[in-house]
């Protein structure tokens, strides 16, 4: 069981720079994403401030995103790696299931992975995920390297965007006609 205080702030910046973005694409009429809340059950609040210290997640979570880019049906994960090697162990199977079944119902599934170290954002297909997943539960590494993913699905910086992932989205779509 995980709890709140360990590991509940991480990302926290990546995902308010999502949010950020997810405000301006809708405020143009491109996109309708939400983050999905994470359900908690507190278990110490400090009576002075009010604040939850100490609480459990109530149930596992899929996804960190999900909505519709010009009526296509979208969920993703945001994660950050600090070093050019991401561990798997930072998506869980139940995240993976979920999202093999986003994209059989015809969505898009995708992960936004900020390389901190390298000051690079990046687009992991659902489809490349699925590779290196199943190379780890076949004996293989369970980590994948950055040299290891296709650099066309790195996000270009944009001005006043602060994650442009819309073009991935759409390179995305096309790599599958």
């Amino acid at each position: 069981m995980a709890t709140w205080g360990s590991r509940g702030l991480r990302g926290s910046t990546l995902e308010d720079m999502i949010n950020r973005t997810n405000d301006k694409y809708r405020e143009k009429g491109l996109a309708l994403i939400q983050k999905i809340p994470t359900p908690i059950t507190p278990i110490n609040i400090d009576k002075s401030t009010r604040h939850i210290t100490l609480a459990y997640f109530d149930q596992k979570s899929t996804v960190d995103y999900i909505g519709a880019v010009q009526g296509i049906p979208v969920c993703f994960d945001a994660k950050e790696s600090a070093t050019t090697t991401f561990s798997l162990q930072n998506i869980h199977e139940h995240q993976v299931e979920f999202m093999a079944d986003f994209e059989r119902q015809q969505g898009i599934a995708f992960f936004l992975i900020s390389y901190t170290s390298e000051d690079i954002m990046y687009y992991l297909k659902f489809e490349k995920l699925l590779e290196f997943w199943n190379r780890a539960k076949n004996g293989g590494r369970k980590s994948f390297r950055f040299d290891e993913l296709d650099k066309e699905y790195i996000i270009p910086k944009k001005k006043g965007v602060l994650v442009p992932y819309l073009d991935m989205i759409q390179k995305d779509l096309d790599s599958r006609e």
